[in-house]
């Protein structure tokens, strides 16, 4: 980490002491497009597995699976971004995630790795940046070989009529 390190015994410099924040992101792949999400909204990455259509959900809501007993909407991002459709293959994932109190399942083409970058490394998103709104762009970080964007999941899923379509989506 960098940033300033606090002198012993002096309450001054420890208050005013700036260490950098690491972010602790979770890779995934939609297309060419590397993408990221906060690794503290990942509950657990599963394969795809059976997925029941519910009707009258929204286009981008796959329907619902059975996880351990409970019943979880899902999510494809694919959909949601307004990317090409294509089918589900080995690499395909299930990242099961907490957002705004529901647990609903997001299915991507790959999940790639967990990284430790520092938020110094992230910039803001310009505008038009790739198929995502920017709105749902926490920021571009810029690795030495490659750039990921960070996603705001909170605003992705996070408008009340789309909540409760969500919400909905559970039995």
């Amino acid at each position: 980490m960098t940033g300033l390190v606090p002198v012993s015994g002096s309450p001054e410099l420890a208050k005013t002491a700036k260490v950098s924040e690491i972010l602790q992101l979770v890779t995934f792949n939609l297309g060419s497009e590397e993408y990221a999400v906060d690794i503290l909204k990942v509950q657990e990455i599963n394969r795809m597995k059976e997925i029941t259509r519910v009707p009258n959900a929204p286009d981008y809501v796959e329907g619902v699976i059975n996880l351990r007993g409970k019943v979880i909407p899902v999510v494809s991002l694919r959909k949601k971004f307004f990317l090409e459709e294509r089918e589900n293959d080995v690499q395909s994932r299930i990242m099961i995630m907490d957002i705004q109190g529901i647990t609903m399942g997001l299915i991507v083409d790959a999940v790639s790795e967990v990284l430790r970058v520092p938020a110094g490394i992230v910039e803001q998103a310009p505008p038009m940046t790739s198929n995502v709104s920017t709105e749902f762009i926490r920021g571009i970080a810029k690795l030495e070989d490659r750039l990921i964007i960070l996603l705001d999941m909170e605003r992705l899923i996070g408008k009340p009529e789309e909540t409760a379509l969500i919400e909905s989506s559970q039995f």
